[in-house]
């Protein structure tokens, strides 16, 4: 069944910053220097369209900047990264670099969007794609921003046929494979996850008596303190420590209460049986505290 489609007054369109400013520029070339160690005119004529002199007073203005990063090679007529690079914009980081990679790698951002040049050979374990209506997400994201309440019609996996429910959606979640929504669902009385794949149609608009402020697992922040597991030798506890970028034998992660569910089920501590060191390497220190929010909640966190 296809989404109807469901008119929501559009909010007034803003007039941003320009797309491609010269700082976007400037972190273009400290990111190429990072990760390519090396940047020619033509990089920056290509990707941002810009005319060559263009590209030329950028390279000198990041030489001002950081005047130690790069040294020009005339030989090949190109800037190398220089052995005393230091990046200088966050952009620049590990993690940016391979969310862009993974990203490009899934499909999900394209060459035109992303500032990596030279990528090497690279896999990742498939995930089964997620179906869901354009038309549906822009509903939402409409209902969201303009405070409304949605009729729509939702397939549950406890329910045998779909039903109709008045949802007043507030936020977008992710648990590490699918979308859902965060809202208020009139029909329970509760703040619910709903798998924005699962809705087969909206209907009306409605008043809402509800906001994001009155959904309490959403504005509870927890603290999950992970550190490595006490079983395995204090060799691999080390390993352990640095691949999390642990700091005295621990690291915090913060988390939404609505999210605790999903987090605790992708780190694997969601199960209750005791598993062997080496397969559940890292433990929660803080899990008679995180435990008293699971049971805090009304229902199963887990989505409708």
């Amino acid at each position: 069944m296809r989404p109807s489609h469901t008119q929501i007054p559009d909010a007034r369109p803003t007039r941003g910053a320009p797309k491609w400013s010269q700082e976007r520029r400037l972190e273009f070339i400290d990111f190429r220097l990072r990760w390519d160690g090396k940047l020619n005119r033509s990089d920056l004529v290509d990707f941002f369209g810009i005319s060559t002199p263009q590209a030329s007073l950028d390279i000198a203005r990041y030489t001002e900047i950081a005047p130690e990063n790069l040294e020009y090679d005339r030989s090949g007529r190109i800037y190398l990264a220089a052995g005393t690079f230091k990046p200088v914009f966050p952009a620049t980081q590990p993690a940016r670099y391979l969310n862009d990679l993974l990203a490009a790698t899934s499909g999900l951002l394209g060459s035109e969007s992303s500032f990596i040049g030279w990528s090497p050979s690279i896999a990742t374990t498939p995930i089964p794609g997620r179906i869901m209506s354009a038309d549906t997400l822009a509903v939402l994201l409409r209902a969201i921003r303009g405070g409304y309440a949605l009729r729509v019609t939702y397939q549950s996996m406890t329910r045998p046929e779909p039903t109709e429910r008045v949802l007043s959606p507030h936020a977008l979640a992710h648990n590490g494979f699918r979308w859902h929504v965060r809202a208020f669902c009139h029909s329970r009385g509760q703040f619910r996850d709903f798998v924005i794949a699962r809705i087969l149609s909206i209907g009306d608009i409605e008043p809402t008596v509800t906001s994001q402020s009155d959904d309490k697992e959403w504005q509870t922040i927890i603290k999950l303190v992970l550190a490595p597991n006490p079983g395995l030798s204090g060799a691999h506890q080390r390993v352990i420590e640095l691949d999390y970028g642990m700091e005295n034998g621990e690291v915090i992660l913060v988390c939404r209460q609505a999210l605790l569910f999903y987090l605790l089920r992708n780190l694997g501590l969601d199960e209750r049986r005791e598993k062997r060191p080496q397969a559940q390497q890292i433990v929660l220190r803080n899990a008679d505290e995180v435990a008293r929010y699971l049971s805090e909640s009304a229902e199963p966190l887990a989505p409708s």
